[in-house]
């Protein structure tokens, strides 16, 4: 590989790693809402144009993905609904609604922190971002941060299972004469 190629590698990774720590502080607000923490950004020229967070349980909504309130707001900040030229970083490997709206948005590039081996329609149970009998596909980045995409969900998962243990003994101490 030759030193400009590398130069280029090594600058986009440093961008790269610029928005997913954005994305991964919009994932910790989903955190404080107890929410599993997936965040998301787009970015067009340099710019942060839709920011995201999960909030399924907050509105009490399945579209309340990280992705689509991205896409939502990039799609009004851009005043089209085509992001073409736009990259969306993400810190869990979308799903599939959030795989089918990034490729109906015309999304050029998806960054994501870390894979979702049981929902994952990025690489892990589908691939629908790469899909050549669709008009569009999206290029794809994996990895980003990973370890510390990956810390922040099994560490919610993990204090959601204490405190359901916690709940659950709490019920039956109640219940005991």
């Amino acid at each position: 590989m030759s030193e400009e190629r590398i130069d280029i590698c090594e600058e986009q990774k440093k961008i790269d790693e610029k928005y997913m720590r954005e994305a991964i502080r919009q994932a910790k607000k989903a955190y404080k809402l107890d929410e599993t923490p997936i965040g998301c950004v787009i970015v067009h020229e340099g710019k942060i144009i839709g920011r995201g967070y999960n909030r399924r349980n907050t509105d009490k909504s399945p579209l309340a993905h990280a992705e689509i309130t991205a896409i939502k707001k990039a799609s009004k900040r851009l005043g089209d609904w085509r992001l073409e030229e736009c990259t969306l970083y993400v810190t869990l490997e979308p799903c599939q609604m959030c795989a089918g709206a990034i490729i109906q948005s015309r999304l050029t590039r998806v960054v994501v922190g870390c894979m979702n081996p049981k929902a994952g329609c990025a690489g892990s149970v589908l691939n629908l971002l790469d899909v050549k009998a669709f008009n569009h596909q999206a290029e794809l980045t994996t990895g980003v941060l990973e370890e510390e995409c990956s810390t922040l969900m099994t560490g919610f998962f993990r204090n959601l299972r204490e405190r359901k243990k916690m709940q659950k003994k709490a019920a039956i101490s109640s219940s005991l004469p």
